[in-house]
């Protein structure tokens, strides 16, 4: 770690200049670190904006490690965002140590605390997962349109303007996931998957969820937890279970072992969207087409 921050230090030095220095097509340059985080980018920034994601499809941001050329870029960026709350773990020194020279954003910032689980076991952390509930999503836009004004006055109107569009879309969305998950039989509406992503959609739409894992992908699961969550599942008949994009199948299907162990057999329902969004072809490669993919397969499956 100490030899990624004397590089970010020395990167820091050498691209500190004026908005003059800017690339020269004029376009704002944007680094967030999610899809999820990206995808807000571009629908607040639009036309003025270049955004690069550096966490690409399947990839685990509680595991997520910055290359040398992760740093160059956020160093070269007018502004990053990141999702805070813990969620890109590995890398929040660096995110204070690039703060002191240029404009950083945690998106979840924003959201009173009231609003955020605490989960025992994060002993006092607050749940990282926000984008699962639709109505919290939408109020990281304030903070993202403030933080474009800021770096780029010249836009500020586009920027608000494109915030209260996407403010629209998003609060349209949040009601279709409503009307979808009503569809499922309320003694039916137990979603377990392969860690405790969900609880954010879990409190927003009635769903119990119950997670293999934890919080973090970076917990461990044993034989115990297997066995806890497979009385779970036979006990209450539960219809189907699901892989997560970003998480190893292994564990999955290990708990669809243990339930055929015991005479009953349980389906995998489908593949959720979870810590990443999906790739080009997917259907989930911006959050509202992440959203609906999620919540056509849970509701699919579970139904």
């Amino acid at each position: 770690m100490k030899a990624t921050i004397t590089l970010l230090c020395a990167l820091l030095l050498a691209a500190c200049g004026t908005p003059e220095q800017r690339a020269d097509d004029g376009l704002i340059n944007v680094v967030c670190t999610t899809g999820m985080v990206a995808d807000l980018a571009a629908n607040i920034g639009g036309d003025r904006v270049a955004v690069t994601g550096l966490m690409g499809p399947g990839v685990d941001p509680h595991y997520f490690k910055a290359s040398q050329g992760d740093l160059a870029r956020m160093t070269a960026a007018d502004l990053v965002l990141f999702n805070g709350l813990f969620l890109e773990g590995k890398m929040e020194e660096i995110f204070e140590k690039m703060a002191r020279g240029k404009k950083v954003l945690a998106v979840t910032g924003g959201i009173p605390e009231d609003a955020l689980r605490r989960p025992p076991e994060l002993e006092g952390n607050y749940d990282p997962h926000i984008w699962f509930d639709v109505s919290l999503w939408a109020q990281t836009i304030d903070g993202v349109v403030a933080s474009l004004s800021e770096v780029d006055p010249e836009g500020t109107a586009v920027y608000r303007e494109n915030g209260a569009r996407y403010r629209r879309e998003l609060e349209a969305l949040h009601q279709w996931v409503i009307e979808q998950v009503a569809q499922i039989p309320e003694d039916g509406r137990v979603l377990i998957t392969a860690h405790d992503a969900f609880g954010y959609f879990g409190m927003a739409y009635g769903i119990e969820v119950v997670g293999l894992q934890g919080i973090s992908t970076v917990a461990e699961y044993g034989v115990h937890d297997v066995t806890q969550l497979v009385d779970q599942i036979v006990a209450r008949q539960v219809k189907a279970i699901f892989v997560e994009s970003s998480v190893p199948a292994r564990s999955i299907e290990a708990v669809k072992e243990g339930c055929l162990d015991r005479g009953f057999q349980v389906a995998i329902g489908g593949t959720l969207y979870s810590d990443a969004m999906g790739g080009p072809e997917s259907g989930a490669d911006t959050y509202v087409g992440m959203v609906k993919s999620n919540v056509n397969t849970i509701v699919g499956a579970l139904k």
